[in-house]
């Protein structure tokens, strides 16, 4: 069965008709990397099904005034991203938190609920990924783990791939002095 395209599913959802049918589509194609793209960024299970859901209300509310300009897949992942940094800004409002006293809530939260690997390296490497700010944790997890290229995310962040870059090389070289310092004896 060949895979639906996006064009296929933006000329669905233009119609008022068959609207409902390609977002459907659009979710079945886009809702797992929705949900690993915000669980990345925020940590926790829960706040990742919350982003997803947030993100889903905006493409469903959104989707007609999409322009083309990038992929549709490079368009979710932006509203994505500005979504759980949203999120994460909104959630250490309400519980009264820092920058620090947020990634340590986090740090005990994924501790307590941990779903990662059982090795102990990728364990540490997750808490040192949390440790980074939360717009340099998204550029780093989707770099490193989505292999994103800088020019696909320079739309989704609206900065220079330079940027980018530099905000991935400062990330990893944080994250692998800080394993070293953990892992030294």
């Amino acid at each position: 069965m060949p895979e639906i395209t996006d064009e296929f599913i933006l000329s669905l959802f233009s119609n008022e008709k068959t609207k409902e049918k390609a977002f459907e589509m659009l979710l079945k194609k886009y809702q797992k990397h929705i949900y690993y793209s915000a669980r990345r960024i925020v940590t926790i299970h829960e706040d990742a099904d919350d982003v997803t859901q947030n993100v889903c209300i905006k493409i469903w509310r959104n989707l007609d005034k999409f322009r083309s300009e990038s992929s549709l897949k490079t368009w979710i992942s932006r509203i994505c991203v500005n979504e759980a940094l949203t999120y994460i800004e909104k959630k250490k409002k309400l519980l009264n938190l820092d920058d620090d006293n947020y990634t340590n809530f986090l740090l005990i939260s994924q501790a307590d609920t941990s779903t990662l690997s059982p090795g102990q390296i990728e364990q540490i490497l997750q808490e040192e990924i949390v440790k980074l700010p939360p717009k340099q944790r998204a550029v780093f997890t989707m770099r490193y783990y989505d292999e994103t290229p800088y020019a696909e995310m320079s739309k989704i962040f609206d900065t220079s791939e330079s940027a980018l870059k530099a905000s991935y090389h400062f990330a990893a070289e944080k994250i692998k002095k800080n394993i070293s310092e953990r892992l030294t004896f």
